[in-house]
């Protein structure tokens, strides 16, 4: 497809971990090529509390990594920058009280996405990331809150969902990070994922022809912890995890507190936690979409936003859906 966009292309995304400023711009034959990025840590699944209300201090720390992040990369000149917050944000209870202070502070609205939204862009990314082969692509990303899922044939997506099953979510309300659940708790916590799954409607599955892709950094670090590595011979190859794989690993998961899970290969120390609630969501997405394994993106979300920016994918109808916040 040809080029109708800037030279530029720049995010500014606001998850539970992080803010994260990135500007790319487009090289026939590279693809996304970066040109600046600056990241400030968060942590505010410490910042929500039983109710679902993001915390003053909180609010104070998204304030200051959007200052942050905006000043380093004033200086340099950079395109207009798409400003957005994912789903610690969005389903906050005081979502617009969050939205508000940061803008008045900074400067800077925080625009928050429709979970289908958010699905829809990270198939177009990892549409993108494929090669932009034909054929059937399934595309599954656990989130902290949420998890969508989207499938089609070409470059935007034909069906997508997004489900209230993040790996945060389930971590606080079935499996407290500092605890070692018993298995009784585990089976009770997989049968409430497969029941939600399975009566999702329209959820689709995996087509024997086609490509199951998983965009989100829980996936990516189980495959790190219990998946193949990329074969360098096969185009457009990353990590890859099946469910056999993965189902090893869930004892070792449910059986270590967070600071032992940190010693294991692949889990970061600030994801820790929720660890083993995106083991298990991950093992429910593949058994209710019968994939017996997946391809590991590093797309998702933010690039396919930053594609359709520069003009390489073209928006969809959907993209005009209204914007909260």
């Amino acid at each position: 497809m040809g080029r109708g966009g800037p030279e530029q292309a720049a995010v500014l995304d606001v998850g539970c971990h992080s803010a994260l400023l990135t500007v790319v711009r487009w090289r026939s034959g590279a693809g996304l090529e970066p040109v600046f990025s600056y990241k400030v840590r968060l942590r505010l699944q410490e910042a929500i509390d039983r109710r679902g209300r993001m915390s003053e201090a909180g609010i104070a720390g998204v304030e200051r990594a959007v200052a942050e992040a905006m000043a380093a990369v004033r200086f340099r000149s950079p395109p207009a920058v798409f400003p957005f917050a994912t789903s610690v944000i969005r389903d906050a209870s005081n979502r617009e009280q969050v939205i508000a202070q940061v803008a008045r502070a900074t400067g800077t609205r925080l625009r928050v996405l429709p979970g289908e939204e958010e699905a829809r862009l990270a198939y177009v990314a990892a549409r993108q990331w494929t090669g932009s082969e034909t054929g059937p692509l399934l595309m599954l990303d656990i989130g902290g809150g949420t998890v969508e899922i989207a499938s089609g044939r070409g470059a935007q997506a034909r069906s997508v969902l997004s489900l209230p099953l993040g790996a945060r979510r389930i971590t606080r309300d079935w499996l407290p990070g500092d605890t070692v659940p018993s298995t009784g708790c585990l089976e009770e916590v997989r049968e409430c994922l497969g029941h939600a799954l399975g009566t999702a409607p329209g959820l689709p599955v995996a087509a024997r022809d086609g490509r199951v892709v998983a965009c989100s950094k829980t996936f990516e670090q189980l495959a790190r912890l219990a998946g193949t590595p990329p074969q360098r011979r096969k185009p457009h190859a990353g990590w890859q995890l099946t469910l056999p794989q993965l189902r090893r690993w869930i004892p070792v998961l449910a059986g270590a507190d967070p600071v032992r899970r940190t010693r294991l290969p692949g889990i970061s120390r600030h994801r820790a936690g929720q660890s083993l609630a995106g083991a298990l969501v991950a093992e429910a997405l593949l058994m209710a979409c019968e994939a017996e394994s997946v391809d590991i993106c590093p797309w998702s979300t933010r690039e396919g936003l930053l594609l359709e920016q520069l003009g390489v994918v073209s928006p969809a109808a959907r993209h005009d859906l209204p914007l909260v916040g």
